[in-house]
């Protein structure tokens, strides 16, 4: 998979008017570098002598901060494009990753505005939010507080909400992937994720060899059991959203389920009864909650929740 930061122009094929402005804010974080013979998360550990506790990917050790840029843009233009324009004409030590730019990599999952998407499909119309502050709309309300009368100095203040910004499309907070150690600014680090998927092996497997000459033929409805699961691109928004899955250690999350539900339900599979023991652990469903956040977002339309509840159903069977 390919990990770029914006070096060159995104295409999109069409002309986009810039007639308004949006802030975007970013989360930025730039590691510590580590010391020869010391962990990285702890000073005083030696790489010699491991933690009893085990290895969690915790909270990196590093500067954190969040940096405001302005930009000229439209509503039909995508966060990717924004943060692109960024990296060419703002600030080049951005750093983020991408590949395809069309949704089908899956490379560029972030959070906006408390929301796991892929950048280059969210757009700036629907993630673009005018702050409570700025318009004086329930502002007192997002703070904890009721207003109950005006007196004094209050019945100056004209009643209201106050007028937009001309030609200001508003906000866009932007933080790396809930649940992955960040590495620097929005790229987290995804292997523990592919670690988890090929723990259960997302492969065909036979008892016997193949007949080279015979063909494994299917019904569509045994296509169907399985189909829509292999359009899954491992993004990691399943896991971003779920409130269990945290580095994959408690949880092996949605996605590596999901790569074991696509091969449980495949005819031509002839290992679903040890696939489903495998996934029959403490860490594996019978860690699942049950909270289906991880269907909300997925970019491939799957229900991954409904598919974590027929997983937890089989292995009850």
């Amino acid at each position: 998979m390919a990990i770029s930061t914006g070096t060159g122009d995104h295409a999109s094929g069409t002309h986009i008017s810039t007639d308004s402005s949006v802030t975007i804010r970013v989360a930025r974080f730039t590691p510590r570098q580590g010391r020869s013979g010391r962990s990285a998360s702890n000073p005083f550990a030696s790489s010699s002598s491991p933690s009893p506790f085990g290895s969690r990917p915790g909270r990196p050790r590093g500067k954190r901060w969040t940096q405001e840029y302005r930009i000229q843009t439209a509503h039909e233009q995508t966060i990717l494009d924004c943060l692109l324009q960024i990296k060419r004409e703002q600030d080049p030590t951005l750093n983020f990753r991408y590949s395809c730019g069309h949704g089908m990599c899956g490379s560029d999952a972030v959070l906006i505005n408390t929301t796991p998407t892929l950048l280059c499909t969210a757009t700036v119309g629907d993630f673009a939010k005018v702050p409570a502050e700025e318009t004086g709309d329930g502002g007192d309300q997002d703070r904890g507080f009721r207003r109950t009368g005006r007196t004094g100095a209050d019945q100056s203040r004209p009643e209201g909400p106050k007028p937009k910004r001309t030609g200001w499309l508003g906000v866009i907070d932007i933080k790396p992937l809930p649940g992955f150690t960040p590495l620097r600014d929005l790229i987290v680090d995804t292997d523990t994720m592919f670690d988890q998927i090929r723990r259960f092996h997302p492969y065909l497997r036979e008892d016997a060899e193949p007949d080279p000459d015979m063909e494994n033929l299917q019904t569509p409805a045994q296509l169907s059991k399985f189909e829509l699961l292999s359009n899954c691109i491992a993004c990691g928004v399943c896991e971003g959203s779920c409130p269990v899955y945290a580095g994959g250690e408690a949880f092996a999350g949605p996605a590596a389920l999901i790569a074991a539900s696509r091969f449980i339900n495949d005819s031509r599979d002839g290992h679903s009864q040890e696939r489903l023991d495998d996934i029959n652990q403490e860490d594996g469903i019978l860690a699942c909650e049950s909270v289906r956040a991880c269907s909300r977002q997925c970019p491939r339309g799957i229900d991954v929740g409904e598919e974590m509840w027929q997983l937890v159903e089989a292995v009850n069977r």
